[in-house]
């Protein structure tokens, strides 16, 4: 008998949530066929059987975490009999509602709790969530009508209607409804946040940071830029990012020390000139990486830039997509963010941090003149960088930009 377990599907998975299966107790399974939807922190990737046979048994519900390893079903191979699986193997978070209550009686749980186990998270959209916190709803109070009981942001509204409608019956006609005040909820954050903090915190307490900010002239780079999106023709139109990330790329060419990684037993120097770009998501921020940057063009940088952005706002990045980059790039300057500093993404050496282009009064070929000038902070890790690495890396980066021809070749 197959123990199919929860796969890591990437190198920082640590835990995984079934968000839906495809097969059911009974089903036939071929080799390479998709059994199961499975959500990272970072995106929902497919499950796919290695081995053909019958799904004998489902252990892990939908809408359930469970860490990676964990036993979530059994296959019954091509050749084997009818043996039933050994209930020793069956993870306790995996256990049955029945089974739970044999071992710890207790009281029938409330009809809204009755899919959800001691100490296991409240199950919700992070729409709900917010919805929920913003009107001070207690989530455990609702059923949720999305996979395994996930509580979605239609379920909170529609309580909301209710209680509006119970509140207007119970209030006297001639006296205003009052609503006594309710104690701040605690939102539980979501596994993408969680990572996230965990990792930050890991990058801070570990990675000596060090920072060098430089300010760039974007005349020329932003010149270039309006004469390239002019062209007729369907092409992908070039941001400032799209420019950036080539700039990088350049200047790593030419310094290639800053996309070193420390590892314990050495310095690992860079396989390619891999960028990864920070995307904004609604509860964190995923870094999809651009691979060999350097050799790409503007407009190709452009559309796999835009289609990397577009798959990880649909949690529909693969590992390798989001993973094995050499040194990232966090953009603000929409949000009109002068400068700031980022903290470093483990195991890279170093990430740039980039602010608004602003037009302020400049000194050129010693006129006072206004010019469109963007501050540009590294952030390095001082265990492979020294401050003179970081300012010569950068001042390529400044170069690039400043003499944006370069970013064509």
């Amino acid at each position: 008998m197959g123990q199919l377990t929860m796969p890591k599907l990437g190198d920082t998975m640590e835990e995984g949530t079934v968000v839906r299966w495809l097969k059911k107790p009974g089903d036939t399974v071929r080799e390479g066929e998709v059994i199961a939807e499975i959500e990272t922190e970072k995106s929902v990737m497919e499950m796919t059987a290695f081995e053909s046979g019958v799904l004998t048994e489902i252990l892990l519900p939908e809408g359930q975490t469970v860490p990676v390893g964990t036993p979530i079903a059994y296959l019954r191979t091509e050749g084997e009999g009818e043996a039933e699986p050994a209930p020793a193997a069956e993870p306790p978070s995996a256990k049955k509602p029945e089974q739970t209550k044999a071992a710890e009686p207790a009281p029938p749980p409330k009809p809204a709790e009755t899919e959800r186990t001691v100490g296991e998270r409240l199950k919700a959209s992070p729409l709900a969530r917010r919805l929920a916190q913003a009107e001070g709803v207690d989530l455990s109070q609702l059923r949720g009508t999305g996979p395994g009981g996930r509580i979605l942001g239609a379920d909170v509204k529609e309580f909301l209607a209710a209680r509006g409608k119970t509140a207007e019956r119970a209030a006297p006609a001639a006296e205003p409804l009052v609503v006594a005040e309710k104690p701040e909820q605690l939102v539980q954050p979501s596994r993408m946040r969680r990572t996230i903090a965990r990792r930050m915190v890991q990058s801070k307490q570990t990675v000596p940071h060090f920072y060098v900010t430089v300010e760039v002239d974007m005349k020329a780079a932003g010149e270039l830029r309006t004469s390239l999106n002019a062209l007729e023709g369907e092409r992908p139109k070039i941001t400032f990012t799209d420019m950036i990330v080539k700039a990088a790329a350049i200047a790593l060419t030419k310094v290639p020390q800053a996309g070193t990684q420390y590892q314990e037993e050495g310095l690992k120097p860079p396989s390619g000139m891999h960028i990864g770009i920070a995307v904004a998501l609604d509860d964190g921020l995923v870094v999809p990486v651009l691979r060999d940057a350097d050799k790409k063009t503007l407009l190709s940088i452009a559309r796999e830039t835009k289609e990397l952005a577009e798959r990880a706002r649909q949690g529909k990045l693969k590992p390798d997509e989001y993973s094995g980059g050499v040194l990232s790039i966090s953009n603000l300057g929409m949000f009109d963010v002068e400068s700031f500093s980022a903290i470093i993404n483990p195991p890279e050496a170093a990430i740039l941090a980039v602010g608004s282009i602003l037009e302020v009064p400049a000194v050129v070929n010693g006129e006072i003149t206004i010019r469109p000038r963007m501050k540009v902070t590294m952030s390095a890790d001082h265990r492979v960088l020294d401050g003179v690495v970081a300012a010569k890396f950068l001042q390529e980066f400044k170069r690039a930009l400043e003499q944006p021809l370069s970013l064509l070749e």
